[in-house]
C-alpha cells in the first residue's frame, strides 16, 4: 500500500478535516455506540491510525480501553503520538509503524477498526487487509470499517460527485483539484462499490456485515469473528 501521507500532508490532515467535523462526529458517535457492550478493559487495535482521531474518541468515552495503532505512515504516527500524548492517554496506547500483519499475532483483540482507510488499499489486497484484521480478533470481537465507497461506473456517480465536490471544497480544494477529483476517486484511491467491499469483507472471514452508517460516499460496516 502507498504512503499517501508525507510530513506535511500528515500535519494538516486534521486542520483540513474540521470542516467536515459534523459527519466524524456521527460516525465515531456511532462507533461508540457498537461498542457500547464489550467489556470494560477491551484492547482496541485500529488499523490505519492515522492521526489517532479514532483513538481519541473511543479513549474519552471508555476510560479502561487500551489500544494499539498500526500505520505505513512515520508522519501520522508521529501526529499521532503527539496528540495522544498530548491526551494524557499514551500510557493506554501502543503504535507500530507497518501494516496489520506486522501486528502480532499472540494477542487478541475485543475490537478492530479501520476508520476511512480502504480507498487507500489496493482492491487485491482488501481481501488480506480483512483476512489478517479477523486473525487477531477474538471470538465474537468487533470489526468497524469506514471508507469511501461508491459505484463510480454508475448511472448515479455524476450526481454524487457534484455532492462530493461540495465535500471537497469545503477541506480547501482548490479548482483545478476538483477538476482531478473523478480521475482521483477512480485511478488514484480504490473505490469500491458497497456491494464489492461487502463481498470483501466476507471473503476475510466476517458473517454478514452490517452497514451502519452513510454520508454521501463515506460508508460504514461493523462485523463481528463468530
Amino acid at each position: 500500500m502507498v504512503d499517501f501521507f508525507k510530513t506535511a500532508a500528515a500535519q494538516s490532515y486534521d486542520e483540513k478535516n474540521l470542516a467536515l467535523a459534523p459527519i466524524a462526529g456521527n460516525m465515531h458517535f456511532l462507533i461508540r455506540l457498537i461498542l457500547k457492550d464489550i467489556p470494560q478493559q477491551s484492547r482496541i487495535l485500529c488499523v490505519g491510525v492515522g492521526t489517532g482521531e479514532e483513538i481519541l474518541s473511543l479513549a474519552t468515552e471508555y476510560p479502561e480501553f487500551s489500544f494499539v495503532g498500526v500505520d505505513p505512515s512515520e508522519a501520522m504516527l508521529e501526529v499521532c503520538r503527539e496528540r495522544l500524548e498530548k491526551a494524557g492517554i499514551m500510557n493506554r496506547c501502543e503504535l507500530i509503524h507497518g501494516y496489520v500483519q506486522d501486528v502480532p499475532t499472540d494477542e487478541r483483540f475485543d475490537a478492530a477498526l479501520s476508520v476511512l482507510v480502504g480507498h487507500f488499499v489496493p482492491r487485491e489486497e482488501r481481501v488480506s487487509l480483512y483476512q489478517n484484521t479477523y486473525e487477531r480478533l477474538s471470538n465474537g470481537g468487533y470489526f468497524i470499517n469506514t471508507e469511501i465507497s461508491f459505484d463510480t461506473a454508475s448511472e448515479d456517480f455524476p450526481l454524487m460527485l457534484k455532492n462530493w465536490e461540495k465535500v471537497q471544497a469545503l477541506m480547501g480544494a482548490t479548482a483545478e483539484s476538483l477538476t482531478a477529483l473523478p480521475r482521483i476517486l477512480t485511478e488514484v484511491l480504490t473505490v469500491l462499490p458497497p456491494s464489492e467491499t461487502e463481498e470483501h469483507i466476507r471473503a476475510g472471514g466476517f458473517t454478514m456485515p452490517i452497514r451502519f452508517f452513510q454520508s454521501f460516499m463515506i460508508v460504514g460496516w461493523y462485523a463481528r469473528r463468530e
